[in-house]
């Protein structure tokens, strides 16, 4: 993290200026992100909300009341900080945090919801000192930087544990909850010895019960998980119940089970969101056939991710997102496990186009709906073709 304290130094360090609150977990922390935003927002808040990935423009990422950063802010700032840039050769994420901060004072941001990049423990958000931290859920992703098992990938994220600030947990299993309570002891330690952990674990069966604006089981229970970071906000900044509701029973985040028409997005993109897919589609009354167009990250467990599909839907397009080329999954592999005549039999219809525009099209043909799924990649250039971007 020192490069990022390197620039927030030259910015004058702009992350001290308001209070935060700090989310991380495999999957989740974007949809609670949101939900605690909205609310400070309708609590009366002048709210900054740092996400990533982005699914269309990169001004999606830094949000001040719903409304993104400009381009020549973007500009402005990324100039600015040039020369620390070059001189600490700084990554596009350290300096992209950085630009969060500094956007967000300059907008007068009175508190920010942040959401962890990468694991916790050494991104570049971890910098902060919030006034509560989170941990939504753990499943395994990322594996290559943040461990091959739950017990190595829950301790890297409860490393945003920090002193004086409640630590609220959202996972389920006791064991990794005991995992993320040991070291999220650790994390306060290394910052003051004298210090202890507030864990604030939320009950496992707890699901928000009220009107949600989002769709699926796991979003009932990522609104419980907000509904207790809410309620660890200190005061004066902690919303009432009336802000809670009707925030909650607005909330909309692109590309998670977002429905547009026909089109259903979303983000799914490791084995656990696919669960979380699958049951989904479960639930919903989707007019069928379902159609859908999928393209996954060459580092992601997809064989599996595929199969868990293959459930649900009645004809599966295998593509390549254009903004993921350099990270395609293996296509040889595709076209020989489609021919395998002794792979187990699929529910779907599946085919493999390659070509976007050719897949695009294809899978429009028909009646029914389309789902579009399997990276942020996937998500955000099937939106911008269709021109159903919120930037």
């Amino acid at each position: 993290m020192e490069r990022t304290e390197t620039l927030l130094e030259a910015l004058g360090r702009p992350d001290r200026v308001f209070p935060l609150i700090h989310v991380g977990g495999t999957n989740g922390k974007g949809s609670v992100s949101t939900l605690v935003a909205n609310s400070l927002e309708a609590a009366g808040w002048r709210t900054g909300l740092y996400t990533s990935p982005h699914l269309i423009s990169f001004r999606e990422r830094y949000r001040v009341n719903g409304v993104p950063i400009t381009e020549d802010a973007v500009a402005s700032w990324v100039n600015f900080l040039k020369p620390v840039i070059e001189k600490e050769e700084a990554t596009f994420f350290e300096v992209g945090t950085a630009v969060a901060f500094a956007d967000f004072a300059a907008r007068g941001v009175e508190i920010a919801v942040i959401e962890v990049g990468l694991g916790g423990r050494l991104d570049s958000t971890n910098v902060v000192r919030p006034v509560v931290s989170a941990v939504t859920h753990i499943a395994l992703d990322h594996q290559k930087y943040l461990g091959e098992t739950l017990e190595e990938i829950a301790a890297e994220k409860a490393w945003i544990a920090k002193p004086g600030a409640p630590f609220v947990v959202g996972e389920s299993n006791p064991h990794l909850v005991e995992v993320l309570r040991r070291e999220g002891e650790k994390s306060v330690r290394s910052i003051d010895p004298g210090a202890g952990l507030d864990l604030r674990v939320v009950d496992p069966g707890a699901r928000y019960a009220g009107p949600l604006g989002l769709s699926g089981a796991h979003q009932r229970r990522n609104a419980a998980v907000a509904e207790a970071v809410l309620d660890a906000i200190p005061a004066p900044w902690r919303p009432g119940r009336e802000a809670i509701t009707e925030s909650f029973a607005t909330a909309r985040v692109t590309g998670r089970l977002d429905r547009r028409g026909r089109w259903l997005f979303d983000v799914a993109h490791n084995p656990d969101g696919m669960r979380s897919l699958v049951r989904a589609l479960r639930e919903l009354d989707l007019p069928r056939p379902i159609h859908a167009l999928v393209s996954i990250l060459g580092d992601k467990a997809w064989p599996e991710m595929l199969v868990l599909l293959d459930q649900e839907i009645d004809r599966g397009i295998l593509t390549v997102a254009p903004s993921a080329d350099t990270r395609r999954w293996d296509m040889e592999w595709l076209r020989r496990w489609l021919r395998e005549p002794d792979r187990p039999a699929a529910n779907a219809a599946w085919q493999l186009i390659p070509d976007f525009q050719e897949a695009l099209k294809t899978v429009q043909q028909g009646g029914g709906t389309i789902l579009v799924t399997g990276s942020f990649h996937t998500v955000g250039d099937v939106m911008a073709e269709l021109g159903l971007g919120d930037v």
